[in-house]
């Protein structure tokens, strides 16, 4: 059973959009999605807020998470939101794994 976090990284003055791109160039965010466990880990920009950036975050199971959170990385990536003066709000989903069959004919393939 997979779980999703979307974690909204909110700043001022473009701190938000910064902290994406120390992630991404300095090899913290590379080196989360080449962890044991990690099925995704993408930034989005936010349309009606640009000083928000959405982060989703996939893993198999609480384990590759609680892994993940047991990791150094956690301090690089925790001075990084210090940095930037970042706040953030969390949201979690648990997957089903099934789309139901009513659903599925909403998706367009």
């Amino acid at each position: 059973m997979a779980i999703t976090l979307n974690l909204y990284y909110t700043g001022q003055n473009g701190s938000a959009r910064k902290f994406v791109e120390e992630m991404e160039s300095s090899g913290v965010a590379n080196k989360i999605r080449n962890e044991k466990g990690n099925l995704g880990y993408r930034y989005f920009q936010s349309l009606d807020d640009p000083e928000t950036i959405l982060l989703v975050d996939s893993w198999e199971n609480q384990e590759a998470i609680d892994l993940h959170h047991a990791s150094s990385m956690m301090n690089e990536i925790a001075q990084l939101r210090e940095k930037y003066d970042l706040h953030m709000h969390v949201e979690r989903f648990v997957s089903d794994e099934a789309l139901p069959e009513t659903d599925q004919q909403f998706i367009r393939k």
